[in-house]
């Protein structure tokens, strides 16, 4: 792709020097762009959850999306609960400016698709974005998930109620032996 670095895109576990990067997402409207911008947040949330777990848990967790030597984001997950014996995950992924549009998004989720299913037992990986972000959908499509509906007014943002579009991909749908894309 144009633009894009040589290396290939990566996930990996969170190192302390990542986090003021991570904090960005929390205090800089330009860094999390029009769609994940929810009002200021605790810049230390991170580092605080990191030096318990290196937002790695049980319950759900972050890893860069890099390339290289460039961080170019994260990827997250977390736990739905659907029953006492029964979860799944969503996921998430948030890049930086500089690396929307590339690409990179839509390799970060596939990975990460890769990954939670060969290291967890889920059988369902879902992902909800605004129904006004269309980069996001043709993302999640071209990582191997399908559009299931709209959920009505379910995040707050800018002032009001939006939207969202929620989309899965099921163990099945992913190829069995590909490897899970150097994501640790």
């Amino acid at each position: 792709m144009v633009g894009m670095s040589a290396d290939p895109v990566i996930l990996r576990p969170v190192n302390e020097a990542d986090l003021p990067l991570l904090a960005r997402f929390l205090t800089d409207p330009e860094a999390t762009g029009p769609f994940q911008w929810l009002g200021w947040s605790d810049p230390e949330r991170w580092r605080r959850e990191w030096e318990v777990n290196g937002l790695l848990s049980d319950e759900g967790g972050r890893l860069m999306v890099v390339t290289g030597t460039d961080r170019l984001g994260f990827v997250s997950w977390r736990r739905a609960v659907t029953s006492r014996s029964s979860y799944y995950w969503n996921i998430g992924a948030q890049l930086l400016p500089e690396s929307r549009g590339r690409g990179i998004g839509t390799q970060a989720q596939r990975l990460l698709v890769r990954y939670l299913f060969a290291h967890t037992p889920v059988v369902r990986i879902e992902a909800d974005t605004e129904t006004e972000n269309i980069a996001e959908q043709r993302a999640l499509e071209k990582s191997g998930f399908s559009r299931e509906g709209v959920l009505r007014s379910t995040v707050f943002r800018d002032g009001r109620w939006r939207d969202a579009v929620r989309y899965s991909v099921l163990r099945e749908d992913v190829p069995t032996g590909l490897p899970d894309g150097g994501a640790a």
